[in-house]
Parts: structure tokens; sequence; C-alpha cells
């Protein structure tokens, strides 16, 4: 009996076709490396040099922890109303962004205020 529909096409697909295609995926991969290798592992030639803060201002060596502390915490807390006060004038994705900032203050002023309270103080 004659069949009406022909035989399925033949895969005209050939080896040298997937082959051209692996070695692409592959210099694709490399590329992909060396990119990710220069910007995330740089040459020593373009490393960063290490960071060399500015002696302009200076924080005496001799005052104590508790004082630095405490300026610490008051200067957190300023920053908080500083940022509180701005978000009041803002609308939108503006005014989370700066509550957000305003709450990660809050949170380092709190945990500033748990160190001073560990502070022994001099006997």
């Amino acid at each position: 009996m004659d069949k009406l529909i022909p035989d399925p096409p033949i895969d005209t697909s050939t080896p040298s076709d997937e082959v051209t295609q692996t070695e692409a995926l592959i210099k694709d991969r490399e590329a992909i490396k060396r990119a990710l290798d220069y910007y995330l592992d740089p040459p020593e030639q373009y490393a960063a040099k290490p960071r060399r803060p500015s002696t302009m201002f200076v924080v005496a060596p001799e005052i104590d922890s508790e004082s630095l502390l405490a300026h610490a915490c008051e200067s957190l807390a300023s920053a908080s109303v500083m940022s509180s006060d701005f978000a009041a004038n803002l609308v939108g994705p503006q005014r989370h962004t700066v509550l957000a900032i305003q709450q990660v203050i809050m949170l380092a002023e709190l945990a500033v205020n748990r160190v001073l309270d560990r502070v022994e103080l001099p006997a």
C-alpha cells in the first residue's frame, strides 16, 4: 500500500553546525570569564591602592572611648533628625529611600548606645 504522507524530513543539521555552535559558546564563556576576572579580580597594575585616610582631621589619641561613643551617638541622632525632616519634604520612592536611610542610622545609634551601656567607667 502506498503512503499518502511522506517520511519525516531528514535531519539537515550537520555535526559541523553543532561543533561551530559549541565553539561559539566556549568563546562566549571565556570572554565572560575574562570580563569578570578583570572587574572582580583586576591585575596588580590596575588594583586599587590601599586607602590612606587624610590626616587633615584627626581624632586626638588621648580621648577616651566613652567620649568617642557619646559623640558618635549624638552625631547619629542628629543625622536621624535631619533625614526625618528631609523625608517630610519628599514623596514617593525618594521618601521611602530617605526613610530607609534613617532606619539604618537609627539602628547604628542603637548599637552605639548598647556599647555605651557596656562601657566600664574608670574607678
